[in-house]
């Protein structure tokens, strides 16, 4: 940003906002003699940024006062809200001014008064005298001083807030931004506001009125009589918040405007600092590019997290060294532990051996089942425990109520452990890929190796470099045990050293009741439902498989006569061909290869309009994967021990949380089509038993009343109502009584599209009507239901603000691309936005139900088991003697599993069915 020559450029700095943003991004970091240093250093680097990417004649830094200010005079309870700092962050403020000091800066406070205010005052002061300010923060509360000489720039993204990104934001212009914060108020920070109104609300009444006075002045011509009242019974509370959310622009301040220059690095100065805060990386940088001297302070260099000098690894082959290691672990309370297996199938793989650590650096392979590599003739067995013995040691070690087990995923080697011929049960426990997806999800992956690299700043070893790929791919039990013990020894390492990290963090934002009322105890949960399985029929698999391959021959006869020649269906280029290239069908397109897509939306398109052979081909590929995927490998993955089949669940997939199975996936069974129908048959219960199917009904549209506050679905969903003849009467302005099916299917399609962002063109689309006509549909839903249109602004907002979006429950949900700049890409992120709060807490709310269930089924001496989790559906085997008590426990414990935690404005209803096989009970 360049100077202007008709006065001075001055950055304003919020260095609070620097602070928390640098604090939460970072992960915990101490220096050498224990002091949090996380925020300070995530501080000086983004002070160093900002010196290198805008150019001004001052800078300043501003901070808040840990006292009270004038705004407490006006109304008491002023962030009463607001949690105290987090214990390592209150060593860190004194630091950070010294930090703003090192780098030839001015740290500038003021008692009584904000950061807010000082910025408030010193960008009035750059602008009358002629020159302009820079504000360098995100905070929407600034975005009122924006104007003639002043913008804002976001100190992340190093893009300026201009009046045109404000009312982006708000609705109005800045000068009216704080007439909108008056009546939407701020739960941060306390600031009462009106009941009930949002910001979008909020800007269109400050629009038709002109400003909070006016607006309250005319509250009785305002034709809504709810919101008339809300206003009038409310008045004196937002003339409060007016006063709240203007800032002072006349703070008796200390220091002049031209007493601030630009950032002046003296290395006098700022390398003893650094050095004292052992800093090396940055000041490494510093110095290769401003030539300073280097000498080595022989200070560890800072990563994400503190690391070992060194790692000690060992290789534990007598019983003596292993009970040696249990001692340890029962001393510390506290011990990472990992599994190496013959496979990824934790059903079926078999241990090979385990590994434990207890403090950062050192840990132990405990060898149990290694063999000589296969055709090794003369190779000799490995010394290793006697699994029995070595069984006697870890199994009441592993159980030990006292001792915290840590694990990396470790409900796969819950899985492993719990079987025969091992049988432990390992409690209690601490995950940090679940620690991870709690605070990060959707920001990353959560697999160790990535995991190690971004907070450990560690590459691991791979696994393929001891196994190898492909044909020439050997189990885990012919590695070599020196080998192995390093690979292993490490995992239980890095497990240990990901915990120190991230534990740390769940308290310090605030995330410790998701992970401990959720993730954390859903795991064994799972870990019992995988380990139950279900049955399948066998004979009725082999029978679909039959049927569906003779309907693809009558099909291929079908698809090969319209196209006129024989050619490969399952060939995409073939297809392509025969399609836009022989028969010069309409809307091709060309891939990066250059071949045709042929992909679902492009045949549907085509079959909606009329042509046959797209119609086919789709009906082909439905029974093609429906046969391959489902009816001949779900034969394949029977266990064998078992005679049933065991799906994983995947707790760290979704951002939402919501869970996800592998091997077999029986989440994406196609329930829509007659044939997808057909698969769920084949899933039956064992003998004198009965599947039951409990699906809660509607869940993310009661979740949306309740989160937006719409006032008509409210009391619909209190009263009992069809939901979707309703919002047929509203929107197409018919009766409900011999209300024609299509348009309740419409309603409904309308109702379901509005959680996932449906655009005109999509509805259009789903519903084979003009997009003219869908978008008239979607305005006048708005207009019928404007509260919805409020949640989806503010939550956009929401998420453009802080990265994520958030569950009812608290569950963060972050959003990749909310910020993008291409149209297309940030309309997909801002619709993840959306529907994220509602399919999260939709998640949250089953999976709280889950961990109730079984404990309430077994304190009323019911048999049934809960067996799959099916998105907003449970399965449990129930013997037929008890369908009606399990039946009511299940009713009760799922449709009251918000509480106690959440009182929902709608009540949650469950539909509970039983049959002989998985369709039917549905």
């Amino acid at each position: 940003m360049s100077k202007n020559a008709n006065g001075r450029h001055t950055c304003l700095v919020d260095g609070s906002g620097f602070l928390f943003r640098a604090f939460h991004a970072l992960p915990p970091l101490t220096r050498a003699d224990g002091t949090p240093v996380n925020a300070v250093l995530g501080f000086c680097n983004m002070l160093y940024k900002l010196a290198s990417e805008i150019d001004c004649d001052a800078v300043v830094v501003l901070f808040d006062t840990k006292r009270a200010t004038f705004r407490n005079d006006i109304y008491a309870d002023y962030k009463a809200n607001r949690p105290p700092p987090p214990e390592e962050l209150i060593p860190q403020f004194p630091l950070v001014r010294d930090a703003t000091r090192a780098f030839g800066l001015h740290a500038i406070e003021r008692e009584g008064y904000e950061a807010d205010d000082l910025i408030a005052t010193y960008a009035a002061q750059a602008v009358a005298a002629g020159g302009r300010a820079t504000i360098v923060s995100s905070d929407k509360d600034l975005m009122q001083l924006v104007g003639d000489g002043v913008v804002m720039m976001d100190p992340i993204r190093m893009t300026e807030i201009g009046p045109e990104q404000v009312a982006e934001k708000f609705g109005v212009a800045p000068d009216k931004v704080v007439e909108v914060q008056a009546l939407a108020g701020d739960s941060t920070d306390n600031v009462p506001g009106v009941p009930g109104i949002g910001v979008k609300t909020a800007a269109q009444l400050i629009g038709e009125y002109g400003d909070l006075d006016a607006l309250l002045a005319r509250a009785e011509e305002i034709k809504q009589p709810k919101r008339r009242q809300t206003l009038i019974d409310n008045a004196e509370l937002a003339r409060i918040s007016l006063q709240l959310v203007t800032l002072d622009r006349e703070v008796p301040v200390d220091d002049p405007l031209d007493a601030f220059g630009p950032m002046s690095l003296d290395p006098e100065v700022l390398v003893p600092f650094l050095e004292a805060q052992n800093f090396d990386r940055l000041l490494a940088r510093l110095r290769a590019e401003h030539g300073w001297e280097a000498h080595d302070s022989g200070a560890e260099a800072p990563g994400a997290a503190p690391q070992p000098t060194e790692t000690s690894y060992e290789l534990v082959t007598d019983l003596a060294a292993l009970e040696g290691w249990a001692e340890a672990a029962y001393g510390a309370g506290r011990v990472a532990v990992d599994t190496e297996t013959t496979g990824l199938d934790a059903m079926q793989a078999e241990l090979v051996g385990v590994s434990l650590c207890i403090e950062p650096g050192h840990a132990c392979y405990i060898p149990l089942a290694h063999r000589p590599a296969d055709g090794d003739l003369m190779g000799e067995m490995p010394q290793q425990i006697p699994l029995a013995d070595a069984l006697g040691v870890l199994k009441p070690l592993l159980e030990d109520p006292a001792v915290m087990k840590v694990g990396q995923n470790l409900k796969y080697d819950m899985l492993i452990l719990a079987r025969e011929p091992y049988d432990i049960a390992i409690a209690p426990l601490d995950d940090t890929m679940l620690m991870s997806f709690v605070l990060d999800a959707g920001a990353h992956g959560h697999g160790m190796d990535e995991l190690s690299q971004l907070h450990l700043g560690h590459a691991t070893i791979p696994i393929k470099s001891l196994i190898g790929s492909g044909k020439s791919q050997i189990t885990f039990d012919m590695v070599p045990v020196d080998d192995a013990r390093d690979y292993a020894a490490e995992d239980a390492d890095i497990t240990l050293r990901l915990d120190h990290v991230l534990k740390p963090r769940l308290v310090a934002e605030h995330m410790v009741s998701v992970y401990e009322t959720m993730e954390r105890p859903l795991a064994p949960v799972l870990v019992a439902m995988e380990g139950r399985g279900i049955l399948v029929d066998r004979a009725e698999l082999a029978r679909l498989s039959a049927d569906f391959a003779t309907r693809m021959s009558a099909l291929e006869v079908d698809i090969h006569k319209l196209a006129g020649h024989p050619f490969t269906i399952a060939s995409p280029k073939q297809l392509g061909e025969v399609l836009f290239g022989e028969m010069g069908l309409p809307g091709a397109k060309k891939t990066k290869t250059g071949a045709y897509a042929t992909g679902a939306d492009i045949l549907e398109d085509l079959a909606g309009q009329g042509h046959d052979l797209p119609a086919r081909v789709l009906d082909w590929r439905q029974l093609a994967k429906l046969k391959s995927t489902y009816a001949d490998a779900l034969v394949e993955q029977i266990n064998p021990q078992t005679g049933r089949v065991h799906t994983s669940y995947a707790m760290a997939g979704a951002a939402t949380g919501r869970l996800s199975s592998t091997d077999p996936n029986l989440q994406n069974i196609p329930v829509r089509s007659e044939e997808g129908r057909k698969i769920r048959r084949a899933f039956v219960p064992q003998e004198g038993h009965v599947l039951m199917s409990a699906d809660y009904s509607q869940i993310e549209l009661r979740l949306l009343a309740h989160v937006a506050a719409i006032a008509p679905l409210v009391e619909a969903f209190q009263a009992g109502a069809d939901i979707h003849a309703m919002t047929a009467a509203q929107v197409f302005g018919i009766e409900q009584d011999g209300m024609d099916p299509l348009m309740r299917r419409r309603a409904k399609a309308i109702n379901f599209g509005i959680i996932y962002g449906i655009s005109p063109f999509g509805l259009a689309r789903q519903l084979g009507i003009p997009q003219g006509e869908a978008k008239a549909y979607i305005e006048t839903y708005f207009e019928r239901y404007p509260g919805i249109r409020d949640y989806m602004e503010d939550t956009k907002a929401f998420a453009r603000t802080n990265g994520f979006v958030e569950t009812i429950f608290g569950r963060r949900c972050h959003v990749r691309g909310i910020g993008e700049r291409n149209p297309a890409r940030r309309g997909f992120a801002e619709r993840q936005a959306i529907n994220a709060p509602l399919q999260g807490s939709a998640a949250d709310v089953i999976k709280r139900a889950m961990i109730r269930m079984q404990p309430a089924l077994d304190e009323a001496g019911l048999a049934a088991r809960m067996l799959l989790q099916v998105h907003d559906e449970l399965i449990f085997e129930v013997p037929e003697a008890e369908i009606e008590a399990t039946t009511a426990v299940v009713k009760r414990i799922m449709e009251a599993a918000p509480l106690p935690a959440r009182e929902l404005a709608v009540p949650l209803t469950v539909d509970v069915g039983t049959a002989q096989n998985w369709d039917e009970a549905h």
